[in-house]
């Protein structure tokens, strides 16, 4: 089956490139080229493609403009291409609530070294972005009035380097069956609450910590897959949006009640049990390993130092990262949520922790968030 594109970019040179790359693994076809969102909104119309690509700045209507235009009227997968800038990473986020899929750097020597690895990831990610969900949307961009502020997110706290420390190793284990919609009785006192996530994930997450309130009793570890250029932006777009106090994590930080913790782009969080308290170990980026941060690194961390006081929860993402971090939980006597297939953006992730049996509750991404606050608080 061939995949039907539409590229919308006002560089004439970046359409004919992206329309070269594309084309020539016979699996995708451009059928159409347009030069600002205005055109795009039409093309889209009247061609119907599987996915389209979009710039954010163009002329006569900018890309967040015509994507939310588009999920309003026929809702397609889009892929935005996005400068990995501070400024550029606003921007994505607020495509990605207004409904755009995925994103990937403009400059196409950031995404790749050689023109072959450029063509696979462009090729995969249009292939992967085209069985996806499109025209998620996120909760209202404003606080309500009778909401706390949160706090503003500190950026003066010293970075402590430290030896780093690898990872528990990863041992096999006969999985359990998964309970689907399980209850229990009581809420439970959990060390740590740690979610993990990747495409679909800053509209999955905004949602599920947009509702937990200033006073949620459980530390929380936030693992997206995202540039280092644009978690900073993004933890602070969330705390802005939240009760929760949400920041981008730094070394030595302290676990603490209500506090999200967001792992920086490009490197590698754990946490250490140090006498009950947990705190966060900020590590380099390893190359052997495909993300960075890595939900595997993190959750097995938790499962070293918090066993059977963790809950583990996978959300959207394409892949499989999370599935042996979980694992991991599951032997240390941890809990599991994961979120279904119909909410998913890209059921990937959480599908592959629910195959192996490791989920204790599978949960639509609208009760996350209140199954949250009646199972921890």
């Amino acid at each position: 089956m061939t995949v039907s594109v539409l590229v919308v970019d006002d560089s004439g040179f970046f359409r004919k490139r992206l329309t070269e790359i594309l084309t020539v693994s016979g699996q995708i076809k451009v059928v159409g080229v347009a030069t600002n969102g205005r055109e795009g909104v039409e093309m889209a119309e009247k061609l119907r493609p599987d996915v389209i690509t979009m710039d954010y700045e163009m002329p006569v209507m900018d890309g967040i403009s015509a994507v939310r235009e588009i999920m309003a009227r026929r809702p397609v997968p889009v892929l935005m291409f996005s400068s990995l800038t501070y400024e550029g990473a606003r921007v994505t986020l607020d495509a990605l609530e207004a409904g755009a899929v995925d994103f990937l750097p403009k400059n196409f020597e950031e995404i790749a070294r050689d023109s072959s690895q450029l063509q696979k990831i462009l090729i995969d990610r249009i292939l992967d972005v085209a069985g996806s969900r499109p025209g998620a949307k996120a909760p209202s961009a404003e606080k309500s009035p009778a909401s706390p502020a949160a706090p503003s997110p500190r950026t003066d706290r010293p970075v402590r380097p430290r030896t780093p420390v690898a990872p528990p190793p990863v041992k096999p284990a006969q999985p359990e069956a998964p309970r689907p919609g399980a209850r229990r009785g009581a809420a439970k006192r959990y060390s740590v609450v740690a979610i993990g996530t990747s495409t679909g994930g800053p509209v999955a997450l905004q949602r599920v910590l947009t509702g937990l309130p200033a006073s949620f009793p459980a530390p929380l570890l936030l693992i997206q897959h995202m540039p280092a250029s644009f978690t900073p932006a993004f933890a602070e777009r969330l705390n802005r949006l939240c009760q929760i106090e949400v920041r981008q994590a730094e070394d030595g930080d302290l676990l603490k009640p209500g506090l999200a913790l967001l792992a920086p782009g490009g490197k590698q969080m754990i946490v250490e049990n140090r006498g009950g308290q947990g705190r966060v170990r900020i590590l380099p980026g390893d190359d052997r390993l495909h993300y960075r941060p890595c939900v595997d690194v993190t959750f097995g961390s938790l499962a070293r130092g918090f066993p059977g006081k963790t809950l583990g929860v996978i959300l959207t993402g394409m892949g499989a990262d999370g599935k042996e971090g979980c694992r991991l939980m599951k032997q240390s006597g941890s809990d599991v949520w994961s979120q279904d297939e119909k909410s998913s953006v890209i059921y990937g992730m959480p599908m592959a922790v629910a195959k192996a049996g490791l989920t204790d509750e599978v949960l639509s991404l609208d009760d996350i968030c209140p199954r949250l606050v009646e199972g921890v608080c």
